[in-house]
């Protein structure tokens, strides 16, 4: 059995209202609309935070620089480059403040760029405050559970890349963490399709999500600790060896054509840590 997402809001979702719980033979009322955590901003030296209604930040835009992947644990999630030249399908769950979907519509011309996000306030604070572009025929922001769209038939073997960043307010770790919900992911991924994870790596989620990815996936791997605990893992579907000498090749034309510093993700493939 897949479990349902765990988090602040659908943990609202599920509290029993006031009163006498009703006869176990009673049909069950219609469930409620869904409580989200409070979206918020915040603004520093010319970049636009995005907050949960905590300090925990959920994603950030340069302003001067909308398109510009800001973060630098956001900017390893796009470490799948490496490995993926021209993908046809990309996929975001969590959309954040859309950077990665943005950069991945503006750089891969010839693919479908799909977010997945739970939170219709996210979806419409990104489109107002955050320049998300609006949806087209390669493009589109699905409102829905990310669980529901992984364990859907149809977009099994259909992604190349998928991005996986699913905080609540709290920001402590995935809300969706099982070996259940990475078995789905990686059968979404085509053969050669590849997973990047956003963890939080000085909390038990680590090693849990860590555990998990390694039931679902050939071969697992993370890039050095960024920030105040982010650490992105990377997941293949099949074995991948690396060849550091290509990557290098490789990452230098990522480097040339959109800035990103993709020579740092070869080095941190290199020192990076196989889950045992």
């Amino acid at each position: 059995m897949l479990i349902k997402r765990k988090s602040i809001e659908a943990e609202a979702n599920r509290k029993a209202g006031p009163g006498k719980k009703p006869p176990l033979d009673e049909q069950p009322k219609p469930r409620r609309k869904p409580k989200y955590a409070p979206v918020t901003l915040s603004e520093m030296d010319g970049v636009r935070y995005l907050h949960f209604g905590t300090e925990w930040v959920q994603g950030a835009m340069r302003l001067r620089k909308p398109d510009w992947i800001e973060l630098e644990y956001a900017q390893q999630m796009m470490a799948w480059m490496l490995f993926i030249e021209q993908p046809q399908r990309i996929v975001q769950l969590g959309l954040g403040t859309g950077a990665l979907t943005k950069f991945s519509y503006r750089q891969f011309a010839q693919a479908q760029v799909t977010a997945v996000e739970l939170n219709p306030s996210v979806i419409a604070i990104c489109e107002s405050m955050f320049k998300l572009p609006p949806q087209d025929e390669r493009l589109a922001v699905l409102e829905m559970d990310a669980l529901d769209f992984v364990t859907d038939p149809a977009n099994c073997e259909t992604i190349d890349a998928l991005q996986v960043d699913l905080y609540d307010a709290t920001a402590r770790g995935p809300v969706l963490d099982t070996p259940e919900f990475y078995l789905a992911c990686a059968a979404c991924l085509k053969s050669h399709g590849v997973i990047t994870v956003n963890l939080f790596g000085d909390h038990p989620s680590y090693a849990k999500n860590l555990k998990a990815m390694r039931f679902a996936f050939d071969h697992v791997i993370c890039l050095p600790e960024v920030h105040d605990g982010n650490v992105v893992a990377l997941a293949f579907k099949s074995g991948n060896e690396l060849d550091f000498l290509e990557l290098y090749v490789r990452a230098q034309a990522i480097a040339d054509s959109t800035k990103l510093p993709a020579k740092s993700w070869v080095n941190g493939l290199k020192q990076g840590k196989i889950p045992k």
